[in-house]
């Protein structure tokens, strides 16, 4: 096994089963370590502390085991993804006639770091986000097979995207089983078009579920606003809310066609709903105060902390424009999901909007990602979700 020897001092976050090793935390290698193999790391004492795939870049290793004697091998991730699967069945969220979409693995809040599954009805859809992960997913996808037995007929692969692309790995998006493609699934009673084959992320935005539902019981006699709608969810949610109109505005078209056939499936021929193909900041520039319920769900404005100045800044403007035009009474549900930005940082950036737009408000909820997407209390970094729901004057 190749080895890697941490500075002296460097293992105290190893010690608090942080899984992750910084490169910079590294004194020596022994060996040649592939990148996505696994290595095990010693403190500066010559004492082991953990196992995990070795990777280029300022995160060397994603650690799976803080046990010397744990093995990396299929009984491994079988007892993992075991695990993952027992969580969602103790909140709930198994064999449900209303939702057959949900998260089963959520990286480091499973102790799976670098993987990514979810449920899209009887198709699992996996995304490795580490090439350690990405050479392991013909025994993840046996063991998930073996654990979700008929509960799932097809797993499609989806990490042309989210692997790094100097790691040369000639992945490619596929089924590693069954072929099916019927992509409708169902949330809370609601139908939607999963687009695995070409969509952001998996297919669909899993995490904001809980507060899509929160969103419908606010919708009722509403003029409701979705920006950066995607493929809709907040949309179709607000009209069974019983909004009184509903407009979804994406930059991309094929978000909109998505949104289309979305609303379709749900509240065919109603005129309550309109899409428009435009970019955010334009159509918050040009439009009227009609709106009194605005839903602001960028995507990450930053994905590195060197972008986080530029970030703060556009959830600044982005925010103090809905508080402009929103109307009296209004209320804004705003969100930012990149890791970059803290909790903190993201209340003072729509708390400062709010006072730039001259607004009275008030919180009404302080929302994040639900219970399929588990922070590990050793990962704090994990709770990548932020976001508000407030009351404006």
């Amino acid at each position: 096994m190749n080895k890697i020897y941490l500075k002296r001092g460097k293992e105290e976050s190893l010690k608090r089963f942080h899984p992750w090793v910084f490169s910079g935390a590294i004194a020596k290698v022994e060996g040649s370590p592939e990148e996505g193999r696994l290595i095990d790391v010693y403190t500066s004492d010559n004492t082991f502390i953990a196992r995990g795939h070795i990777q280029i870049g300022s995160i060397a290793v994603r650690v799976l085991t803080f046990d010397e004697n744990e093995k990396i091998d299929y009984e491994f991730w079988k007892r993992r993804l075991q695990i993952a699967y027992n969580m969602r069945r103790s909140i709930g969220l198994l064999n449900r006639k209303d939702n057959n979409i949900y998260r089963l693995v959520h990286g480091e809040g499973d102790n799976l770091p670098g993987l990514v599954i979810d449920i899209y009805g009887k198709t699992a859809v996996m995304q490795a986000h580490s090439p350690g992960m990405h050479f392991e997913r013909f025994a993840i996808t046996n063991a998930l097979a073996e654990i979700m037995d008929k509960e799932i007929e097809n797993i499609y692969y989806k990490s042309e995207t989210t692997l790094p692309y100097k790691a040369e790995l000639g992945q490619e998006n596929g089924f590693l089983l069954g072929g099916h493609k019927d992509n409708i699934a169902t949330e809370y009673g609601l139908k939607f078009h999963i687009d695995w084959l070409k969509g952001q992320k998996t297919g669909f935005f899993v995490d904001q579920r809980e507060n899509r539902s929160l969103l419908e019981k606010y919708s009722k006699g509403r003029n409701v606003l979705n920006m950066f709608c995607y493929t809709g969810g907040f949309s179709v949610y607000a009209m069974r809310g019983g909004a009184s109109l509903v407009h979804s505005v994406d930059s991309s078209a094929k978000a909109i066609e998505l949104t289309n056939q979305n609303m379709a499936l749900n509240f065919p021929n109603d005129c309550r709903h309109k899409a428009y193909a435009e970019d955010a900041f334009k159509y918050l520039e040009r439009m009227d105060d009609v709106y009194d319920l605005i839903i602001l769900d960028p995507p990450a404005f930053a994905k590195h902390r060197s972008a986080l100045h530029n970030a703060l800044q556009g959830y600044r403007k982005i925010n103090a424009k809905a508080f402009e035009k929103i109307r009296p009474g209004g209320i804004l549900f705003t969100f930012s999901c990149s890791q970059a930005v803290n909790k903190e940082q993201f209340r003072m950036a729509v708390f400062t909007a709010a006072a730039l737009a001259k607004r009275k408000v008030r919180v009404l909820h302080q929302l994040t990602q639900p219970a399929d997407h588990p922070v590990n209390i050793y990962h704090p970094e994990g709770e990548y979700l932020k976001g508000l729901v407030l009351y404006v004057e």
